[in-house]
């Protein structure tokens, strides 16, 4: 690690290790899960990583309802004539609301709203957990942990407890708060609950809305290869699921082992 210098302008980092050069609509990141041609089988960068309270967005991140939200924004998108890929492109990390007032702003979505939420907490069928999700939860089942998420409180658990993972006792959900991701008012919320300094948590985040949300809160901050390509999310630690994660106890800390899938990644595609 000898002569590294300046840090990353996206993440903590140094910059030689980082993607904050990278711009946003690079191909150089273009990469997700599901674009498996694009991967290689190479060593992963380990990096330790050291906190006291783990932190997690739900969707996307600790469980896989990718189908459900995509089927839910498909039937408001038909209704409105606006392509589901933008509204896809949009709505991830963020409120339902949010997304519902960037697309038709100044109107009454009360019912929309309300239909949406009726058929996500009553829909739960094929949702579970993201590899890896359930050990590293296990992991942390004697220390601080939480759940910072976009979906209201009654979704989140629904979710949570239909992928068959347990929830911790501090959940700080959209409806409970007046600012959503980006803005960091969920994390620190959560950190206050906790009672951890916000710099001394870990966040866990699968959107750049998400990501921005731990880190402007002060908190270190690992983005999760598993709803969006790698140049959307602009940061690093990148990790392919929580296989890529092992989280140890060190006193009062924990240590959270990660292996890095930059290096995952085709050398075109870094």
């Amino acid at each position: 690690m000898s002569g590294v210098t300046a840090p990353c302008r996206v993440c903590p980092l140094p910059e030689q290790l980082c993607f904050g050069s990278l711009e946003a609509g690079s191909d150089d990141l273009e990469i997700g899960l599901k674009d498996e041609n694009r991967l290689q089988e190479s060593p992963l960068i380990p990096l330790t990583l050291t906190c006291r309270a783990v932190l997690f967005d739900t969707d996307g991140t600790l469980v896989d309802s990718t189908f459900m939200v995509e089927r839910a924004w498909g039937w408001w998108a038909k209704r409105h004539d606006i392509l589901l890929e933008a509204v896809l492109s949009f709505s991830h990390g963020r409120p339902t609301i949010a997304t519902m007032e960037h697309f038709l702003p100044g109107r009454d979505h009360a019912q929309e709203l309300e239909q949406m939420e009726h058929y996500e907490e009553t829909e739960l069928e094929g949702i579970v957990a993201v590899p890896g999700a359930m050990q590293v939860v296990g992991a942390l089942r004697k220390h601080p942990w939480a759940i910072v998420t976009s979906a209201r409180r009654t979704l989140a658990e629904a979710r949570v407890t239909a992928a068959g993972l347990p929830l911790p006792k501090v959940i700080v959900p959209a409806d409970e708060i007046l600012n959503g991701k980006p803005d960091p008012e969920g994390y620190l919320r959560a950190a206050e609950l906790l009672e951890v300094p916000p710099e001394e948590c870990l966040v866990f985040e699968d959107t750049r809305p998400g990501i921005e949300a731990g880190m402007n809160a002060g908190m270190q901050v690992v983005a999760i290869l598993t709803t969006v390509p790698a140049n959307k999310l602009r940061h690093r630690p990148l990790i392919r699921d929580f296989r890529d994660v092992a989280i140890r106890p060190d006193g009062g800390h924990l240590k959270v082992d990660v292996r890095d899938a930059t290096s995952f990644l085709k050398p075109d595609y870094r």
